[in-house]
């Protein structure tokens, strides 16, 4: 069996807030929110790469369409690696989420083994890393 993984959906508390702050802080496309006609259906994807996309959808809406109560939110279950060919983009795009509302909880700088990271929390406390690796070559 091939192993696919298209999209990683991310419960959020408000989806136009979380939209405008995808959309507009980290610049990523998206045909905006779909699926309104439907109680619990309203949901936005954005194109990362060909054939991955980031899915945001309210959590009251996961934890409906899954039968499990939804449970107090903690940013440290998990963390969003958004790898970048420099050390620049490693500064804009932090100060970009910064400036649309994201909390810098750590700020770019020289790791200990040789990259250089960041890490933020987006509008609804989920935990993005920020990362040049000098490792990956020809990343773009």
């Amino acid at each position: 069996m091939k192993s696919r993984i298209p999209v990683i959906t991310l419960g959020v508390d408000d989806l136009k807030r979380s939209l405008e702050f995808y959309q507009t802080g980290l610049g990523l496309p998206t045909q905006g929110i779909i699926g309104k006609k439907s109680e619990h259906g309203a949901v936005a994807f954005f194109d990362l790469q060909p054939g991955f996309k980031l899915g945001i959808w309210k959590r009251k809406d996961i934890a409906h369409d899954t039968k499990i109560g939804q449970t107090p939110i903690t940013p440290t279950e998990f963390t969003i690696g958004h790898n970048v060919a420099t050390k620049e983009d490693v500064n804009l795009i932090m100060e970009q989420a910064g400036k649309d509302g994201a909390v810098i909880t750590v700020p770019a700088h020289d790791t200990f083994w040789g990259g250089y990271s960041g890490y933020f929390q987006d509008p609804d406390h989920h935990l993005w890393e920020v990362v040049w690796n000098p490792e990956w070559e020809n990343f773009e």
